[in-house]
């Protein structure tokens, strides 16, 4: 039996193998050290998210300290991410100006997160991620909550600090839990769509953990306050960066007592599907799930192999215009 921990490797951003170096964050001698060390790699981060990938698309490109100077000669600031077999990895903030000028000189394009999940190595769009979500703390955390004064960012970029000598209080990247679920009950299992998605789209169930409470109660409170449906018993599946803005997903296995339905104000649709009545919709191309990017695809994957011993990706693609699969 796979383990909860191959699970999540397989998941769209979760297999980053990357040595933080938390350790090492607070001591500037040894950043600089690895900042200009000749297999240095800077990730470019436009303004807006998107990054810099190759021109043929098939992974980032990421540039050396002497490019990025010639880029920025007024100087860098950038955050460690940390090192792998092929050095240290730094995200570099970059303009709209500063951008175009590195795509002209380097070649490539610029990308959002979500196509890279699809497109890039496993590696690469896990980097992506991690930068991703760290920039947009970085973004967001520019004054102190408690007193409004200035941050400035220090342990390479990984922690703010209240300038006010008063206040002086730390602040560290978030990450916001969210549980996403796969209910059975007998045969069928439990999707829904929200009322902003196109008709014949479904997922699994998802919603943010609440303080207080543990994943199983978000879990049921989740899938009863979406659906009326009470479930009796879950089960920890995977987990999925997701920083759409700054989320984790935390994926799990449900059961409920019976296929009733009462439809909360988060749903616009939700239906019990038997594997048989799934492949047939897949197949008519009147219903489409979550597109493999999702965390929600590998747990209807999970459902429909040990129901009916299908695989998943040899009968769906994630946009009904595409062709199915032969």
């Amino acid at each position: 039996m796979q383990s909860s921990s191959a699970r999540s490797h397989g998941n769209t951003f979760s297999a980053l193998e990357i040595d933080r170096g938390s350790e090492h964050r607070d001591d500037p001698l040894w950043l600089d050290e690895q900042a200009h060390a000749t297999d240095a790699r800077y990730l470019l981060l436009r303004t807006d998210g998107h990054t810099l990938v190759r021109a043929d698309g098939r992974g980032l490109h990421e540039l050396s300290r002497p490019a990025c100077e010639r880029l920025l000669p007024a100087g860098l600031s950038p955050t460690y991410l940390g090192s792998a077999s092929d050095g240290a990895h730094f995200l570099l903030r970059i303009d709209a100006a500063a951008a175009e000028r590195a795509a002209a000189a380097h070649g490539g394009r610029f990308i959002d997160l979500r196509s890279a999940g699809t497109s890039l190595p496993a590696f690469d769009a896990g980097l992506f991620a991690y930068a991703r979500g760290l920039a947009h703390w970085q973004e967001r955390t520019r004054y102190c909550p408690a007193c409004a004064a200035p941050l400035v960012l220090e342990s390479a970029g990984h922690r703010a600090k209240c300038t006010n000598p008063q206040c002086g209080l730390e602040h560290f990247p978030r990450t916001d839990p969210a549980i996403i679920v796969i209910v059975t009950c007998g045969d069928a299992c439990l999707l829904g769509r929200g009322p902003q998605w196109p008709e014949r789209r479904y997922s699994t169930l998802a919603g943010f953990v609440e303080p207080g409470e543990t994943l199983e109660d978000a879990v049921r409170r989740e899938v009863f306050e979406e659906a009326g449906v009470r479930v009796t018993d879950c089960d920890y599946h995977s987990s999925q960066p997701w920083p759409f803005p700054a989320s984790i997903m935390l994926g799990f296995t449900a059961h409920a007592r019976e296929r009733s339905l009462h439809l909360g104000a988060e749903l616009a649709d939700a239906r019990w599907f038997e594997p048989e009545q799934l492949v047939a919709g897949l197949k008519s191309r009147e219903l489409v799930l979550s597109p493999p990017v999702s965390v929600s695809y590998k747990l209807i994957e999970h459902w429909l192999r040990e129901a009916a011993g299908l695989e998943l990706a040899s009968l769906v693609h994630d946009e009904p215009f595409m062709p199915v699969r032969r």
